[in-house]
């Protein structure tokens, strides 16, 4: 009989509340989530249900209050500053709706930032990140500075970016956000190409058009997770 494969990782019970002065928001309440090796998910849920909250601490970006989180194997609260901060650059790669790049800074520098926090060689980031972005269909912008290229351009040097030091998770939030519809169809290609090779994408939506591309959809209502 078959071992049942381990899954990349697992969460169940988070919970997370903000205080802000004396008023405190419960965003999540007990979300559990179960995501495998190679699998394309989207996350889904209304304005203030908790998706982001819920990929802020997949990310390693924020704690949850309880609950158990369990990443490639390992009980991430046993996890110092330090171990969680090493995970965040070699493990997790991010992609936001607001792009996030250095303003009059090549394409090519763009990607080579999280290589020059890790500390890689110089030679070796060039050819990482041309690599990287020729993957993206940018192989023509190398030099080009992120104020120069289209919003979908930008977009696809910051999918670049998070591609560049082989993470094991690729998380996205709301990445077409910003996008028109044209740049949107041309994200979730390059999305797709990227889950073909075998990386594994999580990406948090509102829109049905992004979600129909995934293997499945988590739902998330009032910070609880529903079944998919």
């Amino acid at each position: 009989m078959n071992k049942k494969k381990e899954p990349l990782l697992y969460a169940q019970g988070l919970k997370k509340t903000y205080t802000t002065g004396t008023v405190k928001t419960e965003v999540l309440k007990g979300a559990d989530v179960e995501i495998h090796a190679g699998e394309f998910v989207t996350i889904m849920g209304h304005s203030g249900s908790g998706k982001s909250t819920l990929m802020h601490i997949l990310g390693f970006l924020d704690a949850p209050d309880e609950g158990k989180y369990v990443f490639e194997g390992k009980d991430t609260s046993k996890f110092d500053d330090d171990q969680l901060a090493e995970i965040r650059n070699k493990k997790i790669g991010f992609v936001f709706q607001s792009f996030n790049l250095l303003p009059r800074t090549s394409a090519l520098d763009n990607v080579r930032l999280p290589m020059i926090y890790a500390g890689v060689p110089e030679k070796e980031q060039i050819i990482k990140a041309t690599k990287a972005l020729e993957s993206v269909g940018l192989g023509h912008r190398l030099n080009n500075l992120s104020n120069e290229l289209s919003g979908g351009e930008q977009q696809r040097v910051a999918v670049a970016r998070a591609l560049v030091n082989n993470p094991s998770l690729i998380l996205a939030d709301e990445p077409t956000g910003n996008l028109d519809s044209a740049s949107t169809k041309e994200m979730m290609k390059v999305f797709d190409e990227l889950n073909k090779k075998g990386h594994t994408l999580v990406i948090v939506t509102h829109e049905d058009n992004v979600a129909s591309h995934a293997h499945r959809t988590i739902e998330i209502h009032d910070g609880v997770c529903k079944r998919s």
